[in-house]
């Protein structure tokens, strides 16, 4: 079975997207996240389908990226260095062998999470099914409705891991009260579906067994009414969101490189990947 499921529903006109590594807790990869932006551009372009639907196989909704694997591209990139340095490979052979791994280093502002959902004219709903924190949870907020199983819960844990929030520091605060964005990005703590309910980042809490189905009756709901003023309704509302947020990655650039370009950033995903607790420096 594909890592990521993506299905066409004609009839309801809405097409569903599965994240489907349930014993990674769908931890999202590079090949995933390609596939997904290919399939929203699909739903973009097919006149039939007129809603999304993300869900995830499983107890979890997404981890968010896979540490496991950004730890070995990190030792990968560290070794290509070494290589470098030492003169066993040419400054332009690393460079190629770092496309290969998809960074030119460790982490890197081009590593920033490009979700595709806001951008997709079509409005998305999250079925959030369970564990939903880091980039999962920056794919819910991405998203247009989200919903959620009593079991779900909420996090944004990069810090733990030594390094930061990418679509969350910048559109955490637009869907929740400040405050509560700031507790979420600076504790890493969770939040369960009742609390995000409350505070409006979730629209409706659910039994487990209901989710899809209710997921699916707000498709059909939104697929029922007429295209053009869906999608008008969604643009503006974007837009509101959205407004400001070009001067304020200026800003992001800057403070993500600093960030992931430090000890920390190789140290939280290393020991993550260990099973140890990390040992943070500052450097």
């Amino acid at each position: 079975m594909p890592d990521l499921i993506i299905e066409k529903n004609p009839d309801k006109h809405y097409m569903l997207f599965r994240f489907n590594r349930p014993e990674q807790l769908n931890a999202i990869t590079p090949a995933m996240q390609s596939d997904l932006k290919e399939g929203v551009a699909e739903l973009a372009a097919d006149p039939e389908m007129r809603v999304g639907i993300l869900t995830g196989t499983g107890r979890a909704f997404s981890a968010g990226a896979d540490l496991k694997a950004m730890a070995e591209r990190n030792a990968e990139s560290a070794s290509l260095d070494a290589k470098a340095a030492s003169g066993e490979i040419t400054a332009e052979e690393r460079r190629d062998r770092a496309r290969v791994l998809g960074a030119g280093s460790a982490y890197g502002v081009d590593a920033i999470p490009k979700f595709p959902f806001a951008a997709c004219p079509k409005p998305v709903i999250a079925a959030v099914n369970g564990l939903c924190v880091a980039g999962g949870m920056e794919m819910a907020i991405d998203c247009d409705i989200r919903i959620a199983s009593t079991e779900a819960y909420f996090g944004v844990f990069e810090a733990k891991r030594g390094i930061m929030a990418g679509i969350a520091v910048q559109h955490l605060a637009r869907v929740m009260p400040v405050g509560e964005a700031m507790n979420l990005l600076l504790t890493c703590d969770r939040m369960s579906a009742e609390r995000a309910h409350q505070l409006g980042f979730v629209q409706q809490v659910v039994e487990p067994g209901a989710l899809l189905d209710r997921a699916v009756q707000m498709a059909e709901m939104i697929g029922a009414n007429a295209p053009l003023p869906v999608q008008g309704s969604k643009a503006m509302v974007q837009f509101w969101r959205h407004y400001g947020v070009e001067e304020a990655r200026r800003l992001e650039e800057y403070v993500w490189k600093r960030v992931f370009e430090s000890d920390d950033a190789k140290e939280g995903p290393r020991a993550f990947a260990e099973k140890r607790a990390p040992s943070w420096t500052g450097r």
